[in-house]
């Protein structure tokens, strides 16, 4: 983000919101790091059937090690520890954890849906907490009003994705609202850059070659086209320009060819395949599907 920090990011809490928000960042180009000792309250489900994408469902230890597979696969830094205090300084955030050395942060994305205490050193005005009650006992708790719907709050640079009030009760609930949230930050760094209108909202989003036929594989295409949704801006000619060029950069990175898309798949089966290990996948597989298999790949089935 262009200041001398630890971290981009840090993410408060590695459950499937947290884990929402991080995958975003990193994926983004963020430094981020996610503070978490495994209390999310995913733990506390018997098991997970409305996950998309599991028809049969899945066991929350193994859902839980695919988040942590995938925040290590977008390079993000997955640290068990629990965050006590998050402070401001100069240029951003000091958060301090409870056992590892405190690191500087340029944002800070709170995740974690028990407690948000960590957050009462930014409380000056003693307005971002008030008192619910749970299951029948008074309990101080972070001000649902604190974080607009897309997480946005008075301070710049905090976030929340959670707690809120309803949105972290699901799982798949959960991760999108991260996702959610994590846009919200991008979007507010990109119009930090000069992005606006259309333009400043990043999506994530892989395009076969096909997109990238006809007029729009033409850049000059991709200009007008920038020009009409970045609408009036106040810049300089020649940073429009400069934004404009790396906007379209962007663009075409995001082009796969049909070899680039096998790969890739052949590649996310296999990471799938190591997590959960060939005995299990060999074990969910019928003995007569492996014969058959054999018999038409090796003809030594026999």
């Amino acid at each position: 983000m262009g200041n001398e920090r630890d971290h981009d990011v840090v993410v408060v809490g590695g459950g499937p919101t947290g884990t929402g928000v991080a995958v975003f960042t990193a994926r983004y180009g963020f430094d981020t790091a996610v503070y978490d000792r495994g209390n999310a309250a995913l733990a506390r489900a018997a098991y997970v059937e409305n996950y998309p994408g599991f028809p049969g469902g899945i066991d929350t230890e193994t859902l839980t090690a695919l988040f942590h597979d995938h925040l290590d696969e977008v390079g993000a830094t997955l640290r068990p520890d629990v965050v006590d205090a998050v402070e401001r300084d100069d240029e951003g955030f000091r958060v301090t954890p409870a056992e590892g050395e405190p690191v500087t942060a340029q944002c800070v994305v709170a995740a974690a849906w028990y407690d948000a205490s960590y957050l009462d050193p930014l409380d000056e005005d003693g307005e971002m907490f008030e008192v619910h009650e749970h299951h029948g006992e008074d309990r101080e708790q972070l001000d649902r009003d604190v974080p607009d719907a897309d997480g946005r709050t008075h301070i710049d640079g905090l976030y929340v994705a959670a707690p809120t009030d309803s949105r972290n009760a699901q799982v798949a609930i959960a991760t999108g609202h991260g996702a959610h949230v994590a846009r919200t930050l991008l979007e507010d760094h990109r119009r930090d850059e000069g992005l606006a209108g259309e333009v400043a909202p990043h999506y994530d989003w892989l395009r076969p070659e096909s997109e990238f036929s006809g007029d729009w594989g033409d850049r000059e295409r991709w200009r007008e086209w920038f020009d009409n949704e970045m609408g009036e801006t106040d810049l300089p000619d020649d940073e429009v320009a400069t934004l404009r060029e790396r906007y379209i950069d962007r663009a075409f990175e995001t082009e796969l060819s049909p070899e680039e898309i096998a790969a890739r798949r052949d590649r996310g089966h296999r990471r799938l395949v190591e997590h959960l290990g060939t005995d299990a996948v060999l074990d969910a597989i019928r003995d007569e599907e492996i014969q058959a298999y054999l018999d038409e790949n090796s003809g030594i089935g026999q």
